[in-house]
This record gives C-alpha cells, sequence and structure tokens, in this order.
C-alpha cells in the first residue's frame, strides 16, 4: 500500500507511535510518506521506502495566525495526487483528521481516511468550546476511527455520541530496542552503586503532574538514597527546577531536556514514575516496562489496561505523592518484590504489545477501507 500519515512532529506519544508505526509499515514493504510542518523527531534517519513532505505555511499580512490547517489539506493533496497515495492515515484529531476530510472532498472523496484518537484531542482540546463541533465533524466523517486504550474509546463516545463506530488499536513497543540490558557506565554518571536510579518522562505539561514526581522523589531519598532523571522540555520546566530547589533536592535531580532516544535512559532506570491526571494509554510507561522497569503510575485514564497494580507496577491515587513515595519504597526495599515485578512488567509488554501484534490490526483496518 501507498500510505499517506500525518502526525505532530514533537515528541508527544501521537507522534512518537505515528512515526514507529509508518517505519514498521515501510519495513514491511509499503510505502509511506509523513506530511507535517518539521520532520518526526524520531524520524532520525533515511529508511527505504519512506519519505517525508514538509508543510508550508506562508506568511501574510493579512494572517495574524498562519491557517496551518489549510496547508495541510493542500499537501495533503499534492502528495495524494503525485505520489498516488491508497489512504490516509490522520494521527490527533485537530487539526489532522479535519485537513484529512477536505483533502479528500478536494481530491472528489477519493482518499480514504484513518483517523486515530491518541487522548487529549477527546479529553481536552475536542471538548473546548472553539474546537468541540469541528472535532465532532471530523470524527463523524472519518472513514475509520481508532483509539489507543478501552477507556479512549468509551471517552470518545461518552462526549462525541455513543453510536459512533470506534476500533480500539493499543499502543505497541519495539521489546527489542526496549529490552532489558546492563549500562554500569552509563548510570554511574548518574548514580553511586547503592543508589536508585528514578525516572520521569514526559512534555512538562500540567496534565504530567511532575510536581508529584518530585515531591515523591525527595520523600524517597530521604530514606533510601536515590536520584532523579527528569527527560523532556515543556512549559512547567523552570518551576518544576525551583520546586526542586525548595525541597532541597536539587543536587539529586537531573534536567535532561528533550533525548532522541530514551531506550538508554530506560536501560539503566529502576523506576519509573508516572502520576498525571490523565493518560489514555502511557506509552512511555510501555517503554518502560519493556525495559524491565516497574512503573509507579496513577490510577487513571487507560493506565489500568497497562499496568496490574500488584503485580507488574503500582497504581496511585494522582493527588496524593506519599502513595508514590511509599510504592516506591516498598519495591526499592525487596529485592524479590523487585524482581518479581520487573519480569512481570518486561512480560505484559512482549506478550500483550508487541509490533507483530498490534501491527496487523492496523493493516487489517486499511484493507477493509481499500
Amino acid at each position: 500500500m501507498n500510505i499517506g500519515i500525518c502526525c505532530y512532529p514533537s515528541a508527544g506519544g501521537s507522534g512518537v507511535v505515528a512515526t514507529e508505526l509508518g517505519i514498521e509499515l515501510a519495513a514491511r514493504g509499503h510505502s509511506v510518506h509523513f506530511i507535517s510542518y518539521r520532520r518526526p523527531f524520531r524520524l532520525d534517519r533515511l529508511y527505504p521506502g519512506l519519505y517525508f513532505h514538509q508543510v508550508e505555511v506562508s506568511e501574510y499580512p493579512l494572517f495574524e495566525y498562519p491557517p496551518y490547517s489549510l496547508a495541510l489539506a493542500s499537501k495533503i493533496v499534492d502528495v495524494a495526487q503525485h505520489a498516488g497515495l491508497d489512504l490516509i492515515h490522520a494521527h490527533y484529531a485537530v487539526p489532522h483528521a479535519v485537513s484529512a476530510w477536505m483533502a479528500s472532498e478536494m481530491l472528489g472523496k477519493q482518499l480514504p481516511t484513518v483517523t486515530t484518537l491518541h487522548g487529549t484531542d477527546i479529553t481536552l482540546v475536542g471538548q473546548t468550546q472553539g474546537y468541540l463541533p469541528v472535532t465532532q465533524f471530523a470524527l463523524r466523517h472519518a472513514g475509520a476511527l481508532t483509539a489507543v486504550s478501552n477507556f479512549l474509546t468509551d471517552k470518545t463516545r461518552e462526549v462525541f455520541g455513543a453510536d459512533l463506530s470506534i476500533c480500539r488499536i493499543y499502543n505497541f513497543v519495539d521489546v527489542d530496542r526496549f529490552a532489558p540490558r546492563a549500562n554500569p557506565e552509563l548510570r554511574s554518571r548518574f548514580a553511586a552503586p547503592d543508589a536508585a536510579l528514578l525516572l520521569h518522562v514526559s512534555n512538562f505539561r500540567p496534565v504530567k503532574q511532575v510536581h508529584r514526581v518530585i515531591e515523591a522523589f525527595a520523600q524517597i531519598q530521604a530514606k533510601h538514597p536515590a536520584r532523579l532523571l527528569l527527560a523532556g522540555m515543556g512549559p512547567e520546566r523552570n518551576a518544576m527546577k525551583m520546586l526542586a530547589q525548595e525541597l532541597g533536592v536539587e543536587s539529586r535531580v537531573e534536567f535532561l531536556g528533550n533525548q532522541e532516544t530514551v531506550t538508554d535512559l530506560m536501560s539503566i532506570a529502576d523506576l519509573f514514575l508516572l502520576p498525571s491526571t490523565t493518560e489514555s494509554f502511557g506509552l512511555a510507561a510501555l517503554e518502560a516496562m519493556s525495559c524491565g522497569v516497574p512503573v509507579v503510575a496513577s490510577r487513571v485514564g487507560g493506565l489500568p489496561e497497562l499496568i496490574q497494580h500488584g503485580e507488574n507496577g503500582y497504581l496511585c491515587d494522582a493527588t496524593d505523592s506519599s502513595a508514590f513515595s511509599l510504592a516506591s519504597l516498598e519495591l526499592l526495599r525487596d529485592p524479590d518484590l523487585y524482581k518479581r515485578f520487573s519480569e512481570a512488567a518486561r512480560a505484559t509488554a512482549v506478550d500483550r504489545f508487541t509490533i507483530p501484534k498490534i501491527l496487523p490490526e492496523y493493516l487489517e483496518l486499511y484493507e477493509s477501507l481499500l
């Protein structure tokens, strides 16, 4: 097949899933065309059968806000005509699903569209007054709808209509790339042999509650030697640096910024903390689990579909930093318990969320549209 993919090129989960999906499709002989304003950040090298088409938004004095959604629709039409696209796969409802619909209309409805919902396009952005009507329109005019968890499937129907036909297709992980492997040299750069290494990866937005990570870490390191790695960039990063200083743990916290690959960080971590107020799936948690790293996360959204409390990780009240610290300490102080959780986390990724298990679901959906 000849497949177009529209996605955000940033480090968020929707862009990561879209990029990994495109790479896997190309590896299996399909032609994949990414269409976005910047090369997706995980598209770190050239792959056979994989192409990137940059959307250029014209500057004009009349435009206070350049109309990216229109430029994207025009680019989809251009790529479809010149590359012979069979279908377009839009990741994230706003604006990609809307632009894909416009492009299909301009092409005389000859371009089937798939829209994958990733979370905040439904739980936050799509429900705002400014975007709710257009999101609802886009969902009802997609050729096929998918969502990354049962939670998001139910939430979409709750907000946009119980009659919506939605196929739940879970996110996936490359279990060969995200795998347990020792890296003592890298680990020694961040922590002494007797210290636990905790990790959090996010976009530092309010929904991620990075302050809970730092609060929990302050309690953990007071009772057990530990260091904290925070990877990512976002609006609350500077505030989190100030919080670490206020709690007196700034010397034990490393702010690493955006990382093109987190596999090395996952491989040296002991625990992954994810205290979000909402997570439609939790891709970073799955990547950590695939590396054999137990996750302590909020009991929200789609995370209970991934993390079985007391078996491969712990689920806590998203508002309770102390619960996160207590759960973390329980694992760090009991090597046998930790080993059992680590092996169970890895097994969850391998048994349920591998590429060979998930990719055929997308291919079957594509083929049904064609």
